[in-house]
């Protein structure tokens, strides 16, 4: 075998350092940094216990303050979608599971409400990097605010009016097809109207069969002879 084979980590074959190197001194420092982390977390609950709180993580000094929320949250996102979920996901909030997930906190809840105090809770809020205080706002900001607030109701009333002005017209524009198919229908019925009294009218107009005629006065005649009378049913009287 040649000396100059290499290995797939780019090594000789024969040679045993293809195997990956750790920086001691660094991965100490992290642990030592870990250490000293769980220290201050536990010493942290240890005194919100004592103090009859809560405890909740530190938030970084760099987070941002809360702001309002800019988009709705969308609660039908998943209606009509079926999981698949692992076997016991269902027990507890931790883990992902059927209901409203949340990816940051890795926490699943069953109902909306649950949802929405999560994501405006202590825990949520540290988890995204955000404090839970507002931000003071100047008079500056409050009258952009204003401003900005005025422009968007101008907006609206001139979209409110655009749509009325449509609906209008679209209403218009049905009134004036149904008012149109009921006068074609009201010609049609006349048309049809027409047609039946013309075709009656030359049915009465049409010759007359005169034998059936002269059948059914022979038949009166004898009927008038068997009851006694003579000359029919005529009258006797004279002019």
């Amino acid at each position: 075998m040649p000396d100059d084979q290499k290995s797939a980590y780019g090594s000789g074959v024969g040679e045993a350092n293809f195997r990956r190197t750790w920086d001691r001194t660094e991965w100490a420092a992290k642990a030592k940094e870990r250490e000293a982390a769980h220290r201050a977390e536990s010493k942290a609950r240890a005194e919100a216990a004592a103090a009859g709180k809560k405890y909740h993580a530190a938030v970084p000094d760099d987070a941002e303050m809360i702001s309002a929320r800019r988009d709705r949250i969308n609660f039908t996102e998943n209606l009509n979608k079926t999981t698949l979920v692992p076997v016991g996901a269902g027990v507890g909030k931790r883990g992902k599971s059927a209901g409203y997930y949340c990816e940051t906190c890795d926490l699943t809840f069953k109902d909306s409400l649950q949802w929405v105090d999560h994501l405006n809770s202590k825990q949520h809020l540290a988890a995204t990097g955000a404090k839970a205080e507002v931000k003071v706002a100047t008079l500056e900001e409050v009258l952009e605010r204003m401003a900005w607030l005025k422009r968007l109701k101008v907006e609206r009333e001139k979209g409110l009016q655009m749509d009325l002005k449509e609906r209008l017209e679209e209403n218009a524009r049905l009134e004036e097809e149904e008012r149109r198919a009921r006068r074609e229908k009201r010609k049609e019925t006349r048309r049809m109207k027409r047609t039946v009294q013309v075709k009656q009218e030359e049915k009465d107009d049409g010759p007359r069969d005169t034998n059936m005629g002269e059948e059914e006065d022979a038949d009166a005649i004898a009927m008038a002879r068997m009851m006694g009378f003579s000359g029919g049913f005529g009258t006797t009287k004279r002019d």
